[in-house]
């Protein structure tokens, strides 16, 4: 079925020279002289690359379907992730290349949104934040500054972040997964 620019709504999935898009944001915009179009906030699904892009209203455009799973991330194996599919128990090999940065956040039993296009996965997405356990850091001291201060501090997967003085070993924290800051303690 032909579809074109008017379909188009936040979440499309649009297939532009071969390459998989996100649409981000999009507004149809109809000056006062001269044709409408449509401009669009496009973001690549393999790259994360984002990009404007303004299309002619009505032109012919070729959408593509993406399939959002929720999965439960089990072992890392090789250079790969295992993830389990909870309703079939199906376990899928994800590439830790699609992962990229967010893999030191990951923990075994964490609940992941993963994107697949015709059976290949395109992105995995993690919780906006995880609670960690705090491994190792420095005991905090206190001396001549003018903001409370931070200290670098190792959680269970290895990562390392920044928290406050007071913070100390053992203790649960909640992390931002998209930048690795500290957001609060956990009971």
């Amino acid at each position: 079925m032909a579809q074109t620019t008017n379909d188009i709504k936040n979440g499309s999935v649009l297939n532009l020279d071969g390459q998989l898009w996100t649409v981000i944001k999009f507004q149809h915009v109809k000056p006062g002289k001269g044709p409408a179009f449509v401009r669009t906030t496009i973001k690549n699904v393999l790259s994360g690359k984002i990009v404007d892009k303004t299309f002619n209203a009505g032109m012919k455009m070729e959408f593509e379907t993406v399939d959002n799973r929720n999965l439960q991330y089990s072992y890392e194996d090789g250079d790969n992730f295992v993830f389990m599919d909870m309703t079939t128990y199906d376990q899928i090999y994800i590439p830790k290349t699609l992962v990229g940065d967010q893999a030191k956040f990951l923990l075994e039993g964490t609940d992941c949104i993963v994107s697949f296009h015709d059976g290949t996965p395109l992105s995995v997405e993690l919780p906006a934040s995880v609670i960690l356990t705090i491994t190792h850091t420095e005991p905090g001291l206190q001396g001549n500054r003018s903001n409370a201060g931070t200290k670098p501090a190792t959680v269970e997967t290895g990562a390392e972040i920044q928290v406050p003085l007071f913070i100390g070993e053992g203790e649960k924290v909640k992390v931002d997964t998209r930048d690795g800051s500290y957001l609060g303690r956990e009971n």
